[in-house]
């Protein structure tokens, strides 16, 4: 049995990621499929680098529509949270670390969208250290190298999409 976390996501953010799943799983397979059709009607597929690619391309749609129904299933749909200075899944945060700001959206990729803002998973070294934090909290995450780097909580705004 697999380890399932709850994603938090806009109504805006799960409408548009349940379009594309309805998209991908039906014009989006059948697509492929006449591809894949029209490159094994042109002979041997060993060295048929159309059929190979088409294939390729089917289980990059197969590994999307199983993400995003795992997605769509474990969402939690609402508003934004309202900031209280508390730092929590789906706000925007300004932190400090080393001498410079830096501002994110805590949560998943998908409720940005295509917005300009960086995302930091809540499962991130980063977002696990300031999950719960308070405005003017400092505390520290380990990076990748090892090393122990100290982050404080500047600011925590409510996110509007």
């Amino acid at each position: 049995m697999s380890d399932t976390t709850t994603t938090w996501l806009t109504q805006e953010a799960y409408d548009r990621r349940k379009a594309e799943l309805e998209q991908l799983a039906s014009e989006g397979r059948t697509e492929i499929a006449k591809r894949i059709e029209a490159a094994r009607e042109e002979g041997d597929l060993k060295e048929n680098g159309g059929y190979h690619a088409a294939k390729e391309e089917q289980g990059k749609i197969e590994a999307r529509i199983r993400v995003l129904t795992e997605l769509l299933r474990t969402a939690k749909v609402g508003d934004a949270p309202e900031s209280s200075g508390v730092v929590e899944l789906g706000t925007v945060v300004t932190v400090s670390i080393l001498g410079n700001e830096k501002k994110f959206l805590l949560g998943s990729r998908e409720i940005a969208g295509d917005a300009d803002l960086d995302v930091f998973s809540e499962s991130s070294p980063l977002g696990a250290a300031i999950l719960g934090r308070r405005e003017g909290d400092t505390t520290s995450y380990a990076a990748p190298n090892g090393r122990d780097i100290e982050v404080t909580v500047v600011k925590v705004e409510t996110y509007s999409a």
